[in-house]
């Protein structure tokens, strides 16, 4: 039962009190109980929450579980988190059972879920196995590959605000799940009727660290040992997991250690120095940045608080301290220079390049100039993972597969890895990544873009932006006409349904907006196209930039949104 506006505050309390009753959660337990006395003594803030906390349930979907970390079954907590592994093993059991393995980060109750996790586990009959500490996430999904478990089971947040926590799904091969299997998962978790029935075993077992020492090992293949290594690499972890992992793959491939930023280098689930930890929010780089200006770092490299994202910032072209790159110019970068650097090698790079719909265009003409095929997903890794073939992919949320053969998911840390080589490689010639993405721009165009992202606090009003664009598209965005309005809830047979808007504009340009996946945001990208006549590269950046701002505020017009 959902809540409705006029449920009495007695039928919230009695609901309240049965979750406490059904709780293997001392800690949860006594934060109810002591909520519930607060409601009843008349704290309105305290009966908001709870009305909040109590309605409905959080939904497992492609995703897995995302919430802040409270009572009730709208919240992360251990209760939903073994309603969840019941109903991810019962699945399991559908197709035959088999191993499971669990791996966590360093946020708030990580060890806790990943621990009930196992032993729901294993009291369904599967064999659980859990990563011996809180490691980045790209370690768990190369263990799903290496040791051919049919399920591996995440338990982080990412970049969310230190409140949350989630629930992070992939099946057999390392891919994470998508339709109908999230649906069919959701269906076993709901048909779970008391969490305390639940059987739990102890009889799963701590890995020691031939999964880690295995991964490193890969990761550090993919330099080769003639590539140039005098590099200054500045790096934060963000307050999470990479630190440890990330250092050691940079030393043990040659490379010197990192300088890394003190005030974020310890794992901390408070996020003490950030707004939110993740390197696209405003000022989420301040220090790293400030760092590689004290240090003279060639490259600033970022880690989300689980790793699986990068991030990079470089010395800008005029001297003026360190800019960030986006997240398409390291997707561009790191596409050319695979290529690149296996023409230099004399080898022949094969198989398909791919992003997701809402990353820039540029990969395909990288792709296309080499010969090779390239193809545009859904947004996120639950698709790009997916691609028969794949050898590069990534997304413009600071998401890159370089290796698909050992991690079939974005994984920070060998991204993080090749970017040093590339910037070391350049660096023997005398030359940035600045250098690399005119000579792009020169050869294809200048690809630029841009988000317009929307954080809210009542939802509705994503959803009324979206009604607000499909019952009037804009015909003109910035200047450029809007050639087309796609509804891509219709699907294609390029591509499944989904709830995003698509408008193609004159001269290749682009827009996307879809509601956040993991956050309560609206997220609309940006994509304009511009010639470079003579060689003028930084006219045409001028020109794009101009546009783009343009576009900006007619769509944030066309939508309703305040920003």
């Amino acid at each position: 039962m959902s809540l409705t506006q006029t449920e009495s505050l007695d039928e919230l309390l009695a609901r309240a009190e049965r979750w406490i009753a059904d709780d293997p959660d001392p800690i949860t337990r006594a934060q109810l109980t002591e909520a519930i006395a607060a409601a009843r003594s008349g704290d309105q803030g305290t009966r908001i929450t709870l009305t909040d906390a109590f309605n409905g349930t959080l939904s497992f979907g492609t995703a897995g579980l995302r919430g802040a970390v409270a009572p009730g079954p709208n919240r992360m907590n251990r209760a939903v988190v073994s309603r969840a592994a019941a109903g991810l093993s019962a699945y399991l059991q559908t197709q035959g059972g088999g191993t499971i393995v669990v791996g966590y980060d360093a946020r708030h109750r990580s060890d806790d879920f990943a621990r009930d996790t196992c032993e729901i586990a294993a009291g369904a009959g599967l064999r659980a196995l859990l990563l011996p500490r809180p490691l980045p996430t790209p370690v768990l999904a190369y263990a799903v590959r290496h040791l051919g478990a049919q399920a591996g089971v995440m338990v982080t947040a990412s970049h969310n605000p230190p409140q949350d926590n989630g629930y992070k799904v992939y099946l057999g091969g390392g891919w994470q799940i998508v339709p109908p299997v999230d649906a069919e998962i959701a269906a076993h978790i709901a048909a779970v009727e008391s969490v305390l029935s639940l059987p739990r075993e102890d009889n799963w077992s701590t890995l020691d660290d031939e999964v880690l020492e295995s991964y490193l090992d890969r990761v550090v293949s993919l330099v080769p040992e003639s590539a140039p290594r005098s590099v200054i690499v500045g790096y934060t972890p963000m307050h999470g997991v990479g630190r440890d992992t990330f250092v050691e793959t940079l030393q043990r491939s040659g490379f010197d250690a990192p300088h890394v930023v003190a005030e974020q280098g310890e794992p901390d689930p408070d996020f003490p120095t950030v707004v939110f930890p993740n390197p696209e929010e405003p000022g989420a780089m301040d220090l790293a940045k400030a760092l590689g200006e004290r240090v003279g770092a060639d490259i600033v490299i970022a880690n989300d608080p689980d790793a699986d994202r990068a991030a990079a910032a470089v010395p800008a072209a005029d001297g003026s301290g360190f800019v960030m790159l986006r997240g398409d110019e390291v997707g561009a970068l790191l596409g050319w220079w695979l290529i690149e650097r296996a023409r230099r090698n004399g080898e022949t790079i094969t198989g398909i390049y791919a992003n997701s719909i809402v990353s820039a265009s540029l990969l395909g003409k990288i792709a296309s100039a080499a010969g090779l095929e390239f193809l545009q997903t859904l947004t996120g890794f639950k698709w790009i993972g997916r691609v028969d073939g794949l050898t590069f992919g990534y997304e413009e949320a600071l998401g890159y597969c370089v290796d698909p053969e050992a991690v079939r998911d974005k994984d920070g840390i060998s991204a993080g890895l090749l970017l040093a080589e590339l910037t070391a490689a350049l660096k023997a010639e005398g030359r940035t990544v600045h250098d690399v993405l005119d000579d792009l721009a020169r050869e294809h165009g200048l690809y630029a873009t841009d988000q317009l992202s929307v954080r809210v606090s009542d939802v509705s009003i994503i959803a009324d932006s979206m009604a607000r664009l499909r019952a009037n598209p804009p015909a003109v965005l910035g200047g450029v006409n809007v050639a087309e309005a796609q509804d891509l809830e219709r699907g294609s047979e390029a591509l499944p349904p989904t709830d995003g808007l698509r408008y193609l504009l004159d001269g290749g340009a682009r827009v996307i907006v879809r509601p956040s996946g993991t956050e309560p945001k609206i997220k609309c990208y940006l994509e304009v196209v511009v010639p470079v006549s003579d060689g003028d590269v930084a006219g045409a950046r001028r020109q794009a930039t101009a546009t783009l701002a343009a576009m900006r505020v007619d769509l944030a017009d066309a939508a309703g949104l305040v920003v």
